[in-house]
């Protein structure tokens, strides 16, 4: 079985019709659906492999229809109840590029999560959100650890830029030395993020080298939009994917959930890498015209 832990929110995706008027008004199409990237990668993987969401939501009628959603994808939903469900508000610029302004609300409160919740998991992944706030990170930390020690594998999501800059590149970095997970996904701004923060100039393929030259134990997937996937694994030469071109792109939300989701699910059944990055390529496709992580 697959694990995922972290955020299950709602998301509220406002597709702009027109530039952004500051201090006055905006034609914009409005849609809510759910969020959280954790929530997304299980609702993906849950239509093809058994899933199970780890997280915390508030004991409102919004936490209740979020969960209610998420296992209507076959997804084995484990959640504390606390606090108030958090919601992020996304703004979708009409290439189909994301500014996020979240408010994590219930998923910050996880609390170290019953041994029973993770036993049996072949693997288990957490987006870098999750260890952004308190009791949440250490929980996470925690069972990404337990998995580990049990034999399974396990891996994280660098998340986002803005998320890397607020934790601390190096910082994190050194969450990951600790960690040692065996995948980190990563796009290509987060990637040199990271590269920055640990020495490298962070503008060109060497100095993404030397980024996974730092987790020697790691597989770095760096995605880079509709250029060629390239993925560092240990003792390996660089293996660079060329992503099938999409036509009508007009929102990026949750693609890179959706690639981990597909990458994740093809490994656990025996694809090699370049098979599995393959049906990450094909997951994240299907959310690229439609509001948020939705297909």
């Amino acid at each position: 079985m697959l694990g995922v832990l972290g955020d299950l929110l709602e998301d509220h995706v406002v597709w702009l019709r027109e530039p952004l008027r500051a201090a006055s008004d905006t034609e914009v199409t409005m849609y809510r659906v759910r969020g959280g990237s954790a929530a997304n990668v299980a609702a993906f993987a849950g239509e093809r492999h058994p899933t199970r969401f780890i997280g915390c939501v508030g004991a409102d009628p919004e936490g209740d229809r979020l969960v209610a959603e998420l296992a209507a994808h076959g997804v084995d939903v484990r959640v504390q109840r606390a606090g108030r469900t958090g919601s992020v508000v996304v703004l979708i610029d009409p290439a189909g590029e994301r500014t996020m302004l979240p408010y994590r609300g219930a998923a910050t409160l996880l609390e170290p999560v019953a041994p029973e919740w993770t036993d049996g998991l072949a693997h288990l992944h957490v987006p870098a959100y999750a260890f952004t706030g308190e009791p949440a990170g250490t929980a996470a930390a925690d069972a990404l650890r337990r998995t580990a020690a049990r034999g399974g594998t396990v891996s994280v999501d660098a998340s986002s830029t803005g998320m890397l800059r607020a934790y601390g590149e190096r910082r994190f970095l050194r969450l990951l030395g600790t960690l040692a997970p065996h995948v980190l996904f990563a796009n290509r701004a987060e990637a040199e993020a990271l590269a920055r923060g640990g020495g490298g100039a962070g503008s060109d393929g060497a100095d993404l080298r030397a980024l996974a030259g730092r987790l020697p134990r790691t597989t770095v997937i760096v995605k880079d939009g509709a250029r060629p996937t390239t993925v560092f694994a240990p003792g390996h030469p660089p293996l660079r994917i060329a992503v099938p071109p999409v036509d009508g792109v007009r929102d990026l939300t949750g693609a890179g959930d959706a690639f981990a989701a597909g990458y994740l699910t093809a490994r656990l059944t025996g694809a090699g890498i370049r098979a599995a990055c393959a049906a990450g390529h094909a997951t994240a496709a299907r959310v690229l015209r439609t509001p948020g992580a939705s297909a």
